[in-house]
């Protein structure tokens, strides 16, 4: 059975630590979109840092992943649940480039390019 949108919103604000803003909308095509802002980075256009990614699961974990990253770049001093998941993402951020590398015409949801 496939977890609501409230429910996944509620998994990924305990897991995204307490800088993080989680928001889950649908798209056009009733597909969940996952947006991961951060409370204190602000980026172009004086928005508030995010990772935006569609999708289902896959949707989850890249924004999750990108999340990661983020606060480990920019607030390492944070403790949030999602960290213990941090060599996992890095394996996938691997995976991805060398899958980039392979076929450069390719291009990854998440990739960060």
């Amino acid at each position: 059975m496939t977890a609501s949108r409230s429910a996944r919103e509620k998994k990924a604000v305990s897991e995204a630590g307490p800088l993080a803003r989680v928001k889950i909308d649908l798209d056009e095509h009733r597909k969940f979109v996952y947006k991961i802002s951060c409370s204190q980075c602000v980026a172009k256009g004086n928005r508030n840092w995010s990772a935006y990614r569609p999708g289902d699961d896959n949707g989850f974990m890249a924004a999750m992943d990108r999340w990661i990253f983020h606060l480990r770049e920019k607030h390492p001093e944070t403790d949030a649940p999602c960290l213990a998941f941090l060599p996992e993402a890095q394996q996938r951020l691997h995976e991805r480039r060398e899958k980039h590398d392979a076929d450069p015409g390719t291009r990854s949801a998440g990739d960060g390019s």
